[in-house]
């Protein structure tokens, strides 16, 4: 396992390394299936907004034309795997380094490639009751797993990374991968994620009774493999967690789920005192346990 200073280090001079390899395309170069118009997208980032890691997050929002922006991991450490990140952000603002570029630069340094997702906000309603955040997501994963060969990544190895709601939206995404308007046109290529990690995520249960799952999010036996992590005091409830959790070992879905006492809400993976932001440790070795990475399952 890599030790936490490795991670660090990588934070601080990976970051470059990315970017010279950054790709980007647009999700939807002849439209979405739905018209979104808005104000012009803009960094709403205050000077009085909380700080994560002694640091200010970009609060990027008026998203209207979705993007994925693809960091590869270079040639000496490709592991042909693939991680398609959603940050978060209430559907509101995308907290975009926080939660997005920051990832993709450790995501890099453990030999995968990084698919980094713009997606639409603000809505004030998400899937079901809007589908567009899921239209984006499917779009994302269906790019990225039509440009596979160009990428050099292994079409069956491309997971979802998500974040507070861009956890519900890797969820709703690994649940409802074929889903389809009616007067949208098909694709033959699959949208489902082959691998979940949901870091904290929120809009999983019926709030505010938190004793049920809330609609839309219908795990089957074809919800592929999930990783689950939240903090028991953080205030979107731990609740999201353990429910979705105990549903998937219903459906027999391989699930692992990490709770911890301290953490609050919002961390990504800016290191702290508190253990659970040595996440990404426990993420790395769960993909060496479902093979999407090769090699031993290494331990912290």
């Amino acid at each position: 396992m890599r030790t936490y200073l490795l991670l660090i280090i990588a934070l601080l001079i990976a970051a470059p390394l990315a970017s010279a390899q950054q790709i980007t395309l647009l999700l939807w170069p002849n439209g979405a299936p739905e018209s979104y118009h808005g104000d012009p997208e803009a960094d709403i980032t205050k000077t009085t907004d909380r700080l994560v890691g002694g640091k200010p997050l970009a609060h990027l929002t008026n998203v209207s034309n979705p993007t994925l922006t693809v960091y590869k991991a270079s040639d000496t450490n490709n592991t042909g795997a693939a991680v398609l990140v959603f940050p978060g952000g209430g559907y509101r603002i995308l907290a975009y380094d926080l939660e997005g570029t920051e990832v993709c630069t450790w995501l890099n340094s453990i030999g995968v490639t990084c698919v980094l997702v713009k997606y639409r906000v603000p809505f004030a309603e998400h899937y079901p009751q809007n589908p567009a955040d899921l239209e984006d997501a499917q779009q994302a994963m269906r790019l990225t797993r039509s440009h596979a060969a160009e990428w050099n990544i292994d079409p069956k190895r491309i997971g979802v990374l998500g974040f507070s709601a861009g956890g519900h939206l890797v969820v709703v995404l690994s649940n409802h991968a074929d889903y389809k308007r009616p007067e949208a046109p098909s694709s033959e290529v699959d949208a489902r994620p082959n691998f979940v990690v949901a870091i904290y995520p929120g809009y999983l249960t019926d709030a505010p009774a938190l004793n049920k799952l809330a609609n839309g999010i219908d795990p089957t036996s074809n919800t592929p493999p999930t990783f689950l992590l939240q903090a028991e005091d953080d205030p979107v409830h731990e609740e999201n967690a353990l429910l979705y959790f105990q549903a998937l070992k219903e459906v027999k879905v391989p699930a692992e789920l990490h709770l911890y006492a301290q953490g609050g809400h919002g961390y990504g993976l800016r290191p702290t005192d508190l253990p659970v932001t040595h996440w990404p440790g426990l993420v790395e070795t769960w993909f060496h346990t479902i093979h999407v990475l090769p090699g031993p399952v290494s331990h912290p």
